[in-house]
């Protein structure tokens, strides 16, 4: 898996080298492909250079396919290639396949049919929302409009971020027409392929579902409001960001980011002038992200809420960790600590190291640190301003954020074996 990614990557980092790759003349230095074509496989959004300006048509369309084939998963994709060639799968392809998706070895044709109907409806229903409303609403030609929608429909189902617009999406903040369509596609991309199997095969049967499914819909539902209100609360008079807009602007900015702070990387406001208690409000939501198997980065919901679970349990004085009448595996458990303390690991050194090459402030550098580790694309802006040295270690943050956790935890999970003995049994002072 990481080398596929890594392969995409150089692929990437050469296409927008050549010179018709960009709007000036000579294609791109190296360090600005390389970090561009990183974002986008890994479906970041950070960027060093201006989308709109610098790259020209053909660079902007390489970047599309980039993060087109980062979401849906490089190894998925060649899957898909080899199931449309051969009509079947192997055992190898099988279990490749299954590392990406996390459904089971049988379920790995299905899920992966069933990511292509939804990737496709998905992107082409936004597509046509978009292209209408800049069409119809704000005029646009419709060759501009489709590739304008086109590419924000594709880049919000893909958690991408990245956008045509220089500004993000700034300038639509008050029109839910547009935004609307943008959540709806991050939040559907968010959600992650398992989830959309498991509609497929039980529709709106909540009782039916499986317990991922129901934990990653019911834990996004809940930071999503808890996001809306803590974002509400303190931007709603913050002059610099909500304070000037009308209430329609307000609530569609509000409702927006709550949505896109744990994955996608759009934004509707000015992310360096929000309040530092709004952006530890994200630094949290980055850190979640969004669901396992998903174009979304973070810990995922299932882990985060697996250890609030078990928290729950030990306060209540369960002896097993139970949620939604089902009992949590120990090995489920320790996965979920695990993938915690190396992602905080991550976060702790990517800082670290940013802060020895840079001069910004730490509040700074860890929303970008978070934002690259996590595969967000949010940035208080300083991610151009970066030395090449600290634009190296963003690149080294965003591929390991993308690939290095889920590579380790389908490792550990695939070697898991049980030890014929067992040691002699003394606790340790917690607390």
């Amino acid at each position: 898996m990481p080398l596929a990614f890594m392969a995409m990557i150089a692929l990437g980092t050469a296409m927008l080298m050549l010179p018709w790759a960009t709007v000036g003349a000579g294609g791109a230095p190296f360090l600005t492909a390389l970090f561009t074509a990183t974002s986008a496989v890994c479906v970041t959004g950070l960027v060093v250079v201006d989308t709109p300006s610098y790259w020209s048509t053909f660079g902007q369309v390489v970047v599309m396919g980039l993060f087109q084939a980062g979401g849906f998963g490089i190894m998925t994709s060649a899957t898909l290639l080899g199931l449309l060639v051969a009509g079947r799968l192997n055992l190898g392809t099988r279990l490749v396949a299954q590392a990406e998706t996390k459904s089971g070895l049988g379920d790995v044709t299905s899920v992966i049919r069933v990511a292509v109907v939804t990737t496709l409806a998905v992107e082409l229903v936004a597509t046509a929302a978009l292209s209408s409303r800049l069409y119809f609403g704000y005029g646009l030609a419709w060759g501009d409009a489709l590739w304008h929608g086109l590419f924000q429909a594709v880049s919000a189902f893909n958690s991408a971020g990245f956008s045509t617009w220089s500004d993000s999406l700034v300038r639509f903040a008050g029109d839910p027409v547009f935004i609307v369509p943008i959540a709806l596609a991050v939040l559907l991309g968010g959600l992650g392929f398992p989830v959309m199997y498991d509609l497929r095969r039980h529709s709106f049967a909540f009782a039916r579902w499986s317990l991922h499914s129901k934990m990653t819909v019911a834990g996004s539902a809940v930071l999503v409001a808890a996001a809306a209100l803590g974002i509400g609360l303190y931007e709603w008079n913050n002059p610099a960001t909500l304070g000037a807009l009308d209430v329609t602007a307000k609530l569609n900015s509000v409702m927006f980011q709550s949505v896109a702070a744990r994955t996608a990387g759009f934004s509707t406001i000015d992310m360096a002038a929000t309040t530092i208690e709004t952006q530890a409000i994200n630094w949290v939501l980055m850190f979640i992200g969004g669901g396992s198997a998903s174009t979304a980065g973070g810990i995922r919901i299932t882990t985060f809420f697996l250890l609030g679970f078990v928290v729950w349990a030990e306060v209540s004085g369960q002896r097993d960790t139970v949620a939604f009448g089902r009992r949590i595996p120990e090995q489920s458990l320790r996965l979920a600590v695990t993938v915690v303390l190396m992602a905080l690991t991550l976060v702790a050194m990517g800082t670290l190291a940013l802060l020895s090459v840079t001069d910004f402030a730490l509040k700074d550098v860890l929303f970008e640190a978070i934002s690259a580790s996590f595969t967000v694309g949010l940035s208080t802006g300083i991610t151009a301003q970066m030395p090449p040295a600290g634009q190296s270690i963003l690149v080294a943050l965003m591929f390991v954020g993308r690939v290095g956790l889920v590579t380790v935890v389908t490792a550990v999970a695939l070697r898991g074996h049980t030890r014929l003995y067992r040691y002699p049994e003394e606790r340790p002072i917690v607390g």
